[in-house]
C-alpha cells in the first residue's frame, strides 16, 4: 500500500532550516507588498509568484516522498558436495547395492552418486575425488549429468602409489569447496555426502571433520562394502582387474584383506553432526535417512516485504522554473520600459 511521506534529501536539520527560512521570505514578501502597495509598482501577480516560489523550494526542502510496499521473493537452493574414497581399497569386491550381487566398492559408490544427483533436482554439484590426495574434479554446477559423467570415470588409485590410506585427506579441500561456495551462495544449503569403505590403514592420527560443520547445513557418510571384506585387488596401468593378482600383506605374506569399518564413518558422521548410512542389499541412496533429509533441503521459496521510499520533487521542481520564467520575463519587460 503506497502513502505519502517527508523525507528531507539533505537530513530533517538542513531541510527544515531550509524550508523555514523559505517560509519566512514568502510571509516577508507578502507583508513587504501590503507597506508599499501605494509607493511601488508591484503588482499582485509579481507578489504572488515569488511568494509561491519560496513556498514550493520550501516543500522541495522537505522532499515529498511516496512510500511503497514490495513483496521480494527469495529462492534459495541446495548446493550438494560428494567425494568419493578412490584408494585401491575400492576395488575389493564385496559391496551390496540392493540386491545380493555382489559388485566392487567404487561400482556401488558410482551407484550411489547417481542416485544422490536424482535426488535432488534443482540443485548445484561439486564433486571431489580422494586417495593420496584431495582432488577438486568438478567445481559447482548445476548440471547434475556431468557429476554422473564424472562417477563414470572413477577409477581405483593405483596400488602403487598407495602408501596405506587415511581417512582426513579430504578435509582441507572440503575446506577450500565449501567455504567458497557459502561466500557464492550464502543463503544456500550445503549438504555433504562422503564415500568410502572407512578403512584407514596409514599409522597417523586421524584429524577430525568437525572443522566442516560450520558450512554444512546437513551431512551423511555413506559406508561401502562389508565387514568380512575382501582380498585387494592390484591396480594400475599394466594390471587389468581379472588378472587375479592381489596386494600382499607385509606381514603375513598372504593376500591383504580389506574390511569396511563401519564404527569409523560412523564417528565422522558424529563429527559433523551428520548421519551415518551404511549401503548393502537392503539400504540404497533413494530409500531411508537420505532420501528423507533430501526433501528438507531442495529449493525453498521465501517471501519477504520491504519499503520502498521515492522522492516526488519533479512536479514542484517544474513549477518553480515555469514562476522563475516568468519572473525572468517580467523582469526583461520592465528593464525595456525603463530605458
Amino acid at each position: 500500500m503506497n502513502h505519502l511521506t517527508l523525507s528531507p534529501a539533505l537530513g530533517w536539520p538542513v531541510g527544515l532550516a531550509v524550508a523555514v527560512a523559505m517560509l519566512a521570505c514568502a510571509v516577508a514578501q507578502i507583508v513587504l507588498h501590503i507597506r508599499r502597495r501605494g509607493q511601488s509598482d508591484e503588482t499582485v501577480w509579481a507578489c504572488v509568484r515569488r511568494s509561491l516560489t519560496c513556498m514550493l523550494v520550501a516543500v522541495m526542502a522537505l522532499t515529498p516522498s511516496i512510500v511503497s510496499s514490495t513483496n521480494s521473493r527469495a529462492i534459495n537452493t541446495t548446493d550438494v558436495v560428494v567425494a568419493v574414497d578412490v584408494t585401491g581399497s575400492m576395488a575389493v569386491k564385496d559391496a551390496q547395492y540392493g540386491s545380493d550381487e555382489r559388485l566392487s566398492r567404487l561400482d556401488v559408490s558410482k551407484q550411489a552418486v547417481k542416485d544422490i544427483t536424482a535426488m535432488y533436482p534443482n540443485s548445484s554439484f561439486a564433486a571431489l575425488r580422494f586417495g593420496a590426495s584431495g582432488t577438486l574434479d568438478v567445481p559447482l554446477t548445476p548440471d547434475s549429468k556431468a557429476i554422473d559423467n564424472w562417477a563414470d570415470t572413477l577409477v581405483p588409485e593405483s596400488t602403487s602409489v598407495s602408501a596405506g590410506s587415511t581417512l582426513d585427506v579430504p578435509i582441507d579441500q572440503l575446506l577450500l569447496t565449501c567455504k567458497s561456495i557459502h561466500e557464492q551462495h550464502p543463503d544456500d544449503a550445503i549438504v555433504l555426502y562422503l564415500i568410502s569403505d572407512g578403512e584407514q590403514t596409514s599409522s597417523k592420527t586421524r584429524r577430525t571433520f568437525s572443522s566442516l560443520r560450520r558450512y554444512l547445513s546437513d551431512a551423511f557418510t555413506i559406508a561401502v562394502g562389508s565387514e568380512q571384506g575382501g582380498n585387494i585387488p592390484m591396480t594400475g596401468d599394466s594390471v587389468n582387474e581379472g588378472d587375479g593378482q592381489w596386494v600382499i600383506d607385509p606381514e603375513t605374506g598372504e593376500p591383504g584383506v580389506s574390511r569396511m569399518n563401519a564404527d569409523d564413518m560412523n564417528t565422522i558422521a558424529d563429527e559433523l553432526s551428520g548421519t551415518a548410512i551404511q549401503l548393502n542389499a537392503t539400504t540404497t541412496m533413494s530409500s531411508g535417512a537420505s532420501k528423507e533429509a533430501s526433501g528438507q533441503w531442495r529449493v525453498t521459496h521465501t517471501t519477504k516485504q520491504r519499503t520502498r521510499t521515492v522522492a516526488v520533487v519533479w512536479p514542484f521542481a517544474i513549477a518553480v522554473a515555469l514562476l522563475l520564467a516568468f519572473e525572468a520575463g517580467a523582469w526583461i519587460t520592465q528593464s525595456r520600459r525603463l530605458l
